[in-house]
């Protein structure tokens, strides 16, 4: 498995602070359970909204309607995170015309009214509906249903020792981040919230989360 090349992403300090955080057997299984039962329910459930989705996606905009990426994991795996394609396809690309108009502190880059989304990937990004391809990736076993949120590479690498704490645990579709402000928190507030679900984790903490995200899913007013 590809790991993010960077220099001491796997340190001694990250091996003590992992050891002093590390669950039980019984939560790992447990949590495994309730990702694959849920996710397989979810990707039941909500088959025809997602195949709704698809068609407005290639009916308003060029370019296929599920968009992968690589995404950082546990320990600094690398692997492919899917979601809706919300935005042009050469997005990327004009990425670097709009740097100077990022709003989130930090390396992540968030702008408001961001001109490469298209019109039905505001509507799915306002809902959340762009993330449930994800519903895949907790299946397959990348990704939880509740863990930090996965970053990219090239942000990873701009990450301090502290951040990269965050990397000890599965990264997830929800977590603090998603209940309590998403694109309002700074990034500072978000890694320390990921830190934060780390330390507290747990079978009772990850079932209140998403139920709480299940009442801002749709909606949300900072979600972009």
């Amino acid at each position: 498995m590809e790991r993010v090349k960077m220099e001491g992403i796997l340190t001694e300090e990250l091996e003590v602070v992992s050891e002093a955080t590390e669950k039980s057997v019984g939560y790992y299984v447990v949590k495994r359970v309730i990702d694959l039962v849920l996710s397989i329910i979810g990707l039941v459930a909500l088959s025809p909204l997602m195949i709704l989705t698809v068609i407005a996606i290639k009916l308003d905009s060029k370019g296929p309607a599920i968009f992968s990426q690589d995404r950082v994991g546990k320990d600094g795996k690398l692997f492919k995170m899917y979601k809706f394609r919300s935005m042009v396809i050469n997005a990327e690309e004009l990425k670097d015309q709009l740097l100077d108009k990022n709003e989130m502190s930090g390396p992540m880059f968030k702008m408001k009214d961001d001109p490469r989304i298209t019109r039905v990937g505001k509507f799915i990004r306002k809902t959340s509906i762009d993330e449930l391809p994800q519903l895949f990736n907790v299946i397959i076993g990348n990704m939880s249903l509740v863990g930090p949120r996965p970053n990219l590479p090239r942000e990873v690498k701009e990450f301090s020792e502290r951040h990269r704490q965050k990397l000890l645990a599965k990264p997830g579709i929800t977590c603090y981040w998603q209940v309590m402000g998403r694109s309002s928190i700074g990034f500072e507030e978000w890694m320390e919230l990921d830190l934060k679900y780390i330390r507290d984790r747990s079978i009772w903490l990850d079932i209140k989360l998403i139920f709480r995200t299940v009442f801002v899913l749709f909606g949300d007013k900072n979600a972009r």
